[in-house]
């Protein structure tokens, strides 16, 4: 036994010699910066696929995105009247009354305009046929280095009566489109106008029913983005209306001191404007210039454009930080760089919720996120400047 272990102790040195030597795992070949720009391309290919999944999915019910929206507008420019009518009545009652209190305001508005524009038609008329002939004697006889006559005008206003017999089949289809699009648009406002109602009776206990249908770990998350969320929507909005309101009082003032016609209905104009941010303001301003040119001449319509374009900066300057305060902390910048990216998805109503649903959105990420201590911005310039000189290592011999 004795010899029989000896020999197959030796057997086992003598296999073991031959042996293949134990693989190494070769090291990682692939930079950390190219792993770390992999991990955020395919997470930003996700959130960009979820954004789209939610444009197509919007865009399939648009009108019922709008009514939504039009149903949040208006909850968040009601909601304090409604508070203050349920003080002293029934919540149902005082949301009742809310909404009659806005329709009346809304109709008296409306009213007004017509009513202004129909006793000041004549007058207007007549100012209009002298100041017509003002811009002909200018565009005809002015500095212009391109001479505009009465007889090109007429020309051109022939060659469009006849553009509209030749296309006349085309302008009934279309009539007859729009005659489908108006129905979509009342029934839009109907269910905006349902939608608002219960919004303004029960939407806390619609926001609790909400929550209750979550996971009981995930309920306070949701409950600080929603209320970050509604603050800011409900900041802008409010915010928006009291600004653009303060505009159109400001131009109507204005315009009736210098005596410009339809003063009242261009201020309205202006309120309307001032629901589009960037856009409207310019456009009711460029309006009200070829009203007072056309009524008063050139001049009175440069003042008509120094005036407004001053309540705009009295806007952007004075109403804007002190009305909207930090409820919507979004930069010039990026309020551009949205309105022109909402209007060329969805024309003039992207134009109007693009900004509301950024700053939203910027609200809640602002409110969920961890931010670390902020960088001394001369931080790197005090780096750069400074020179940290060091002594050279002194070395100590000892004697033995």
């Amino acid at each position: 036994m004795a010899g029989q272990r000896v020999r197959s102790a030796a057997v086992r040195r003598n296999t073991a010699s031959i042996r293949p030597p134990a693989t190494q795992t070769a090291p990682d070949s692939v930079p950390g910066w190219l792993v770390t720009s992999a991990g955020w391309s395919w997470r930003l290919i996700l959130v960009t696929a979820a954004v789209l999944l939610v444009f197509v999915a919007t865009s399939r019910v648009q009108l019922v995105f709008i009514a939504v929206f039009l149903a949040l507008v208006l909850t968040a420019v009601l909601r304090p009247l409604v508070t203050v009518y349920a003080r002293i009545m029934p919540r149902a009652l005082a949301t009742a009354l809310a909404m009659l209190t806005g329709l009346l305001v809304v109709s008296g508005l409306v009213t007004y305009v017509v009513a202004s524009v129909a006793g000041q038609w004549q007058s207007l008329s007549d100012q209009f046929a002298s100041g017509t002939d003002q811009i002909f004697d200018f565009l005809e006889d002015g500095p212009l280095p391109v001479s505009i006559t009465v007889a090109d005008l007429q020309r051109w206003v022939d060659d469009a009566q006849q553009w509209v017999v030749d296309h006349a089949g085309d302008i009934a289809g279309t009539a007859f489109q729009q005659a489908g699009t108006v129905v979509k648009v009342f029934t839009t406002l109907a269910l905006a106008i349902f939608t608002t109602v219960f919004f303004l009776a029960r939407g806390e206990q619609m926001w609790t029913w909400f929550l209750n249908q979550l996971p009981a770990r995930t309920r306070d998350a949701w409950t600080v983005v929603g209320d970050a969320g509604w603050y800011t929507f409900s900041g802008y909005t409010r915010g928006t209306v009291i600004i653009a309101t303060s505009d159109g009082v400001l131009a109507g003032i204005f315009l009736s001191i210098i005596g410009v016609p339809l003063a009242m209905p261009l201020a309205v104009l202006v309120v309307l404007g001032g629901f589009v941010p960037l856009i409207g303001a310019p456009l009711a301003m460029l309006i009200a210039m070829v009203v007072a040119l056309a009524a008063d001449g050139i001049v009175k319509a440069a003042v008509v454009g120094i005036g407004i374009a001053l309540i705009g900066q009295f806007e952007g300057h004075v109403l804007q930080p002190l009305v909207m305060g930090k409820q919507v902390s979004l930069h010039p910048v990026v309020v551009a760089v949205v309105v022109t990216g909402g209007t060329l998805l969805a024309g003039i109503l992207g134009a109007v919720i693009a900004v509301p649903l950024v700053a939203v959105a910027w609200a809640v990420f602002a409110k969920l996120r961890t931010l670390d201590p902020p960088m001394d911005p001369d931080a790197g310039d005090d780096l750069a400047d400074d020179t940290v000189q060091t002594d050279p290592p002194t070395v100590v011999t000892q004697e033995p």
